[in-house]
Formats: structure tokens, C-alpha cells, sequence
């Protein structure tokens, strides 16, 4: 698999605020996108003080609290990150159907963008593979991600 390249790049944006939505299930491998994350928009001069950072339950929690954060006068980005693995039955199929609808609804309404940090994969390799193995570090991603749509303001 590739890594991701940045075709653009990052801004450093001092005074961006930034909320972080982590889904508890799978919790150690959420837990890595977010510190990946945070780690980055530290990297690109973001204020500590500026990154708020909730836990929710599960993936389908994200939309919720992804929504409690959609305020442009505090919120410049919500990144959001939870990893649902494929089991044996269509639960795989509702929950990141929900999860993608929601993120999309909230997106259309043009406040603040939400950046999709969800893995959807087929084992928790896969899920770890992106967490800092060969298929790169999504977390980091999300978080180069949410600069760069802040910049487009």
C-alpha cells in the first residue's frame, strides 16, 4: 500500500481550535490516532490550550459529539476518530453507514469542517497498519488534514 503524501503544504496555524472526538471502543488504537494527532497540530505551532479533546463511547457516538463542537465562533476543525472492525454480522455495515452519513450531514452545513478520522477495516492488523505501520499514520493525517481546510477559510 502507498503512504499518503502531501500535494500542499501544511500551515502552521497558531491560534487554530481544535476539537478532537474519540470513540472509547478500540480504545488502544484510537488512542494512538489521537496522540498522533495531537502531536502534529503541536508540530504546526497549534497552542495546546487551543486543542479540546472528549471520548464517546463508540463510532456511532462521533456524529453527537462531533455536532456538540460544530461553532465557528469556538471551533476552527473537529477531527474525529473511532475504528470499526468487520465481524460476522452487518453490524460493520450500520455502524460506519452512520457514522459517515453523520459526518457528511454536519459537513453540508458548512460551520466547521469535519475531518473523518475512522478506520473501517477488515481485522485490527489492518487498524494497527494505520497507526504508524506500512500504511502510514492516519491520526497525523486527519491532523494535516483539518490545517489544511482551516487555511481554505
Amino acid at each position: 500500500m502507498s503512504q499518503y503524501t502531501p500535494k500542499t503544504a501544511v500551515p502552521d496555524l497558531p491560534e487554530a481550535r481544535i476539537a478532537i472526538v474519540t470513540a472509547e471502543w478500540n480504545g488502544h488504537i484510537t488512542s494512538r490516532l489521537t496522540e498522533g494527532a495531537i502531536e502534529t497540530l503541536k508540530v504546526h505551532k497549534v497552542k495546546e490550550g487551543n486543542i479540546t479533546t472528549v471520548s464517546v463511547p463508540g463510532t456511532i457516538e462521533l456524529t453527537y459529539g462531533a455536532t456538540r463542537f460544530n461553532n465557528p465562533d469556538l471551533y476552527d476543525a473537529i477531527i474525529v476518530f473511532g475504528v470499526v472492525i468487520r465481524g460476522d454480522t452487518p453490524h460493520f455495515d450500520y455502524v460506519c453507514q452512520s457514522v459517515t452519513q453523520g459526518v457528511t450531514m454536519i459537513n453540508a452545513k458548512g460551520m466547521v469542517p469535519v475531518i473523518f478520522g475512522v478506520l473501517t477495516v477488515e481485522n485490527e492488523q489492518q487498524a494497527l497498519d494505520r497507526v504508524g505501520g506500512p500504511a502510514g499514520h492516519k491520526g497525523i493525517e486527519a491532523a494535516e488534514t483539518a490545517l489544511k481546510m482551516i487555511s481554505l477559510s
